[in-house]
C-alpha cells in the first residue's frame, strides 16, 4: 500500500510537469509539534521546530494550483516526569523526543481570489534521526541516546491549510500536519498507535 501511494503521487506530479506557468521557490517554517493517538497518560507537551525545504507551484487554472515540496522537518515533543532506568536506577524526568523528517506534501490549492487560498493534500515523511534528551531529577548530566530503531521509517499525513499571498513572490501559510499512521513500531499483539500531530507557520519566496 504505502508503494501505491508513493508511486500516485509521483505520477500525478509528473502528470503536471508540462503545464505552462510554473513557479519554484523556498520556504521555512516555525512549527509546534506534538504526538496523538494513544497517550493517555504520558505528560506530552509540544514544543517548537523548524522546516526548511523547496516547493513548486503549478498554475492549472485561474482558482487552482498544484503544489509539491520537499521539506525538512525537525518535531519536538517533551515528556515531563516520565519514569526510566539510567544505569540500574529508576529515576524519574523529562525526556525530549528529537525526530526529523524529509516530508513530501502534495497539496491541491484554492484561491477565491489573488491574495488568498486555502490548501490540502496528503504527504509522506521519510524519517532521518530520532533522538533523545534526558533529564532526571537524580542524575544530573543530560543522557542523550538515538532511538531510530523505535520509530517507522515512513510516516503518512494530510494537510490542511490556509495562506496569503503578500506579493506575486513573497506567500504566507498557517498549515495543520494530521498525522495517518503509527510512527511507533510496536512488538506483535501491541495495537498502541502514536500519530504525529504538527502545525507550522510558514514563509515562502517564489522566484
Amino acid at each position: 500500500m504505502k508503494k501505491i501511494i508513493l508511486a500516485a503521487i509521483a505520477v500525478m506530479v509528473c502528470g503536471f510537469a508540462n503545464a505552462q506557468d510554473v513557479k519554484v521557490g523556498i520556504k521555512g517554517s516555525l512549527n509546534l509539534s506534538n504526538w496523538s493517538g494513544d497517550t493517555r497518560g504520558l505528560n506530552l507537551r509540544p514544543m517548537f521546530g523548524v522546516n526548511v525545504g523547496a516547493l513548486t507551484q503549478i498554475k492549472l487554472s485561474d482558482k487552482f494550483d498544484i503544489q509539491p515540496e520537499v521539506l525538512y522537518s525537525n518535531q519536538v515533543t517533551k515528556m515531563k516526569n516520565a519514569g526510566t532506568n539510567v544505569f540500574g536506577v529508576y529515576d524519574t524526568g523529562d525526556i525530549k523526543w528529537n525526530l526529523s523528517y524529509v516530508n513530501v506534501p502534495v497539496l491541491f490549492k484554492y484561491s477565491p481570489d489573488e491574495k488568498s487560498f486555502i490548501e490540502a493534500g496528503p504527504q509522506v515523511g521519510f524519517l532521518t534521526s530520532a533522538k533523545t534528551s534526558t533529564k532526571l531529577t537524580q542524575y544530573s548530566p543530560i543522557v542523550k541516546q538515538d532511538v531510530k530503531e523505535a520509530f517507522e521509517s515512513i510516516d503518512f499525513g494530510f494537510v490542511i491549510g490556509v495562506g496569503y499571498n503578500i506579493n506575486q513572490h513573497l506567500m504566507a501559510d498557517l498549515r495543520y500536519n494530521i498525522g495517518l499512521s503509527n510512527i511507533a513500531k510496536t512488538e506483535s499483539g501491541d495495537d498502541t498507535k502514536i500519530r504525529n500531530s504538527v502545525l507550522a507557520l510558514s514563509l515562502a519566496y517564489k522566484f
